[in-house]
């Protein structure tokens, strides 16, 4: 039977998702807005975008699964390490916890009763958690991370490619500029929400950043073009 996945393993499953669409969106409107500031020919836009979703879409989805895997493969090694530390020396590991809870200004009899019950019900995960600050039940799985990447990443380089490729010649950049500040705007207050920054600065930082990227784009491709 699959074991269900976690709250917090959703959660990190649609930030990749999120980042994925995000990724989409700002790489194929840099090179259809590049393109087009160097050609006014339609299908060489249109062809130059398919290229850049396929290859991004690939690039992220095992971008995603290295990065993720080589995390999980760290989380492992520390759970492991721990099951051994626990298995020689289970007081030290209980003498940590407890003056961990005491730092934080939790009384001695309390951290002593709170630290022995978490101990007793589950020492890796108690110990795994204070000593490297992550849960051994929420490791997000790699394969989820890069289907994720795969499937969001083409999902957001639509909509630039069919602002461009759809609108008018005459103002078809202007419109795709618009249509990505837009969308940038979407993508980056969903991720902060999800990460728990500020929302605004999130929404700031990757409206900026996209914009950036279509102006050096454009500009580059009108010098080359021109």
């Amino acid at each position: 039977m699959k074991k269900k996945r976690t709250l917090a393993q959703k959660i990190n499953i649609l930030r990749a998702a999120v980042m994925g669409a995000n990724d989409g969106i700002l790489s194929v409107a840099g090179i259809v807005v590049g393109v087009a500031g160097a050609s006014t020919d339609n299908f060489a836009i249109f062809i130059s975008g398919i290229a850049g979703m396929l290859a991004g879409s690939v690039s992220m989805a095992m971008g995603e699964y290295v990065s993720v895997h080589a995390q999980k493969d760290a989380q492992k090694k520390a759970i492991m390490e721990q099951e051994v530390a626990l298995k020689n020396n289970y007081q030290h590991e209980f003498d940590f916890i407890k003056e961990k809870y005491l730092a934080r200004g939790i009384a001695p009899e309390l951290a002593h009763k709170a630290t022995y019950e978490m101990m007793t019900k589950d020492p890796v995960r108690t110990t795994i958690r204070e000593r490297f600050g992550f849960d051994v039940q929420n490791v997000i799985n790699p394969y989820d991370a890069a289907f994720a990447s795969l499937v969001s990443f083409p999902i957001g380089s639509i909509l630039p490619l069919a602002s461009i490729s759809l609108s008018n010649p005459s103002d078809r950049v202007l419109i795709t500029f618009i249509a990505v500040i837009i969308a940038l705007a979407i993508t980056g207050y969903s991720a902060a929400i999800l990460s728990k920054a500020n929302r605004w600065r999130g929404v700031l930082r990757n409206v900026i950043s996209g914009i950036l990227t279509m102006v050096v784009t454009y500009t580059i491709g009108t010098l080359i073009g021109g």
